[in-house]
Parts: C-alpha cells; sequence; structure tokens
C-alpha cells in the first residue's frame, strides 16, 4: 500500500497550521513570525519565540507548520525549480503569517520575521522577494535559496531603500555542515543592498544551532518593536 505523499498538490503547506502564542494577537503591539526548520515543528521553534520575548508581553508570537515537518525536499542550494512547490507554498505560508498580524491592527514595521536552518532560507527568501519595512529580520543558520544568489535579480523590480532601514541579523557558524559561510554574506549583501540594516556575526566552530549570543541579539531585536 502507498502512502500519501505529503508534499502533493500545488500548495503542500496550505492546509498547514499557524501556531499562534505570546500575548494575543488583539493585545499584542507586535508580532514575531517564527519559521522552524527540517524536522521540527511550529510548537518547537514557538519556544525559541518565548524565550526571546520580553517578560512583560505585547508580542505575538507566529508560527507557520510545514506539512510533514519539511518546507522542501532538497537542500536549499539547489536549483530552485528542485525545491518546488514547497518553497513556493512556504513562502506563502509566512506570508499568511505576517498578515496575520496585520490584519490584527500590527503594523508590518512591527513584524519581525525570523527563522532556523530550513526556516531561516524561507525568512530571508520571503523578506527579500517582499522587501518593505518590517520590524525586523533574524536568519538563524541559512541563507537564500537557489543554486546561485545575485543582487540584481532581487533589487532590480524593488524601490530604492525598500526595506527602509529594517534590521537584519545573519547569524552563522564558520563549519555549519548545511550552511556555506558565503551563501551568509551573500545573503547579507541581498538585503544591504534592498536598505536593510545589517548585522552578521560568523562564530567559529559552533557548527548547527543557535547559540546563547545568537539569542541576546534577537531578544534585543524583538524588545525593540515594542
Amino acid at each position: 500500500m502507498s502512502r500519501k505523499n505529503p508534499h502533493a498538490g500545488d500548495d503542500p503547506h496550505g492546509d498547514e497550521e499557524l501556531v499562534t502564542a505570546g500575548t494575543p494577537l488583539a493585545e499584542a503591539d507586535a508580532a514575531v513570525v517564527l519559521v522552524h526548520g527540517r524536522g521540527a515543528t511550529a510548537r518547537s521553534i514557538v519556544g525559541f519565540g518565548e524565550e526571546v520575548s520580553p517578560a512583560d508581553g505585547g508580542v505575538a508570537l507566529l508560527a507557520p507548520q510545514a506539512a510533514a515537518n519539511t518546507w522542501y525536499p532538497n537542500s536549499f542550494l539547489a536549483p530552485v525549480a528542485d525545491n518546488e512547490p514547497g518553497r513556493r507554498s512556504g513562502l506563502r505560508a509566512v506570508e499568511t503569517a505576517v498578515e496575520t498580524a496585520t490584519d490584527a491592527g500590527i503594523p508590518t514595521g512591527s513584524v519581525l520575521v525570523a527563522g532556523f536552518s530550513q526556516g531561516a532560507c524561507l525568512a530571508s527568501e520571503f523578506v527579500a522577494r517582499n522587501p518593505r519595512e518590517y520590524g525586523g529580520l533574524a536568519v538563524l543558520s541559512g541563507g537564500l535559496i537557489g543554486d546561485s544568489i545575485a543582487v540584481d535579480d532581487y533589487v532590480a523590480d524593488a524601490p530604492d531603500d525598500a526595506l527602509a532601514g529594517t534590521p537584519a541579523f545573519l547569524g552563522c557558524s564558520d563549519v555549519d555542515p548545511h550552511i556555506p559561510e558565503e551563501r551568509v554574506h551573500e545573503t547579507a549583501a541581498v538585503v544591504e543592498a534592498l536598505g536593510g540594516d545589517v548585522e552578521t556575526r560568523i562564530y567559529e566552530g559552533m557548527g548547527h544551532g543557535i547559540n546563547a549570543d545568537e539569542t541576546e541579539h534577537v531578544s534585543a531585536m524583538v524588545a525593540a518593536l515594542a
């Protein structure tokens, strides 16, 4: 008996849950959209969101869930077509989360988009493909998606200073087994060219994970949203 393909159809993540936590949207002044990594869950990355949220509240957390816990099947360094329709559907899931916040009255300038690993790739790709002023972008062990990255592909049709100084943090190890350091710098160059205020930190020998310095930095970014 064959198993159903969880990534079949044009929008494989379209029916998945959007997990919410933190301050209820109707009462929140800001929001953090959290995108989980391969094999993880929306609920697991909400835990990170709770860790970086201020103790006095005010921040809503929104985390989309990937079908079968995976946004796209191959490495983010593969040709874009090899990761469709998962990549496209994942970007739509991030967009839905952002729109859920803005529909509740939270301005985009108070919405921070963050992700780890595969989720960091989607987070950076979403912001670069939909540039405007956000509350922030946190890319933890990830980068823009595709076998090659060219700044012109992202900025050609974007207005000047599209990100309007959006604070962006990129953190990664110099020996991450999944994320080449070069791709982190390529991603930073695109975000900067779009008008983002970019901070890049490369950690010696960290491997694939999130360290205390990254957590502290993202916490400060979230605190600045209110």
